[in-house]
């Protein structure tokens, strides 16, 4: 058993002679054991109704009910007990087939050694607490597995939804950025490094210094105009997050309107948007 498992080691002993009782007592008095006593299988019976047995000891000789017969019904109802005859070398033959069938443990002769009886109970108070010990551990493994079953279950589910999210985002993001290829605006995300984070095909055309660079990764000094530079400086210094439209910058040859936005308002993200649209001429 384990360490923090200490069971009663209750003792079950049935004959009908209650000098056998009497005497079986004396030598097992050292023992600390809870002992039962009963003068037939019938009162050994509704003992075991209502207690928790661990070793049962029965004579063989006993009117209505042999021990034979009693330890098979018990083997029947109890299983897990340990079960003894005490009886004479003249019945070994009667109770053979219940040792062969597993309803009885050991056989002992009378007289019996006093010492030689207490090791034989010692030894199968042992079995009985380690088949506990077992079927606890056993039981225990059983739940262990039940929670890792339901466990795993929940994690696969998890993932399961945390996937279809993923994927979802991707494919906002994807139609995102599909939509921001083809609008007719410039679109340039600056971080707070001052580096281009995003920018989409127009604004790549606007402001490449090679055929098909685009400029993400690139220093805003070193592919925006000094003019657009000052916007997006003076947006930065005035610290307001609400777009700006400042007067139409020469760009490419082009007029446009600059609008300038501090992100962080609806997100975790740091940085600046800036958006250019050609002004119309009427």
């Amino acid at each position: 058993m384990s360490d923090d498992i200490q069971l009663p080691r209750n003792l079950l002993l049935v004959d009908d002679e209650p000098n056998i009782v009497s005497a079986l007592k004396r030598t097992l008095r050292r023992d600390n054991y809870s002992i039962l006593t009963a003068g037939s299988g019938a009162e050994g019976l509704a003992l075991l109704a209502a207690h928790d047995v661990g070793v049962i000891i029965s004579d063989q000789r006993m009117p209505q009910m042999t021990g034979v017969d009693f330890l098979r019904k018990v083997k029947a109802l109890y299983p897990k007990t340990v079960r003894i005859v005490l009886s004479g070398y003249t019945e070994l033959d009667s109770v053979t087939s219940a040792i062969n069938e597993g309803a009885i443990y050991k056989f002992l002769t009378k007289p019996w050694d006093d010492e030689q009886l207490r090791g034989h109970i010692q030894e199968a108070f042992l079995r009985y607490e380690m088949e506990l010990e077992n079927r606890r551990l056993t039981e225990q493994i059983r739940r262990s597995n039940e929670e890792l079953c339901l466990l795993n279950r929940s994690l696969e589910q998890q993932v399961t939804e945390k996937t279809r999210e993923i994927i979802k985002g991707v494919t906002i993001l994807q139609v995102s950025q599909e939509i921001l290829e083809h609008l007719p605006v410039a679109i340039i995300g600056i971080d707070e490094q001052q580096m281009v984070a995003v920018s989409n095909r127009r604004a790549d055309e606007l402001f490449r210094r090679h055929p098909g660079e685009s400029l993400p990764g690139l220093p805003v000094t070193e592919c925006l105009p000094e003019s657009l530079l000052q916007v997006v400086q003076n947006k930065l210094l005035r610290g307001s997050p609400e777009s700006g439209n400042g007067a139409p910058q020469l760009i490419d040859g082009g007029l446009m309107h600059v609008w300038v936005s501090v992100m962080g308002v609806s997100s975790r993200s740091r940085g600046t948007i800036v958006v250019l649209s050609p002004v119309q001429a009427y």
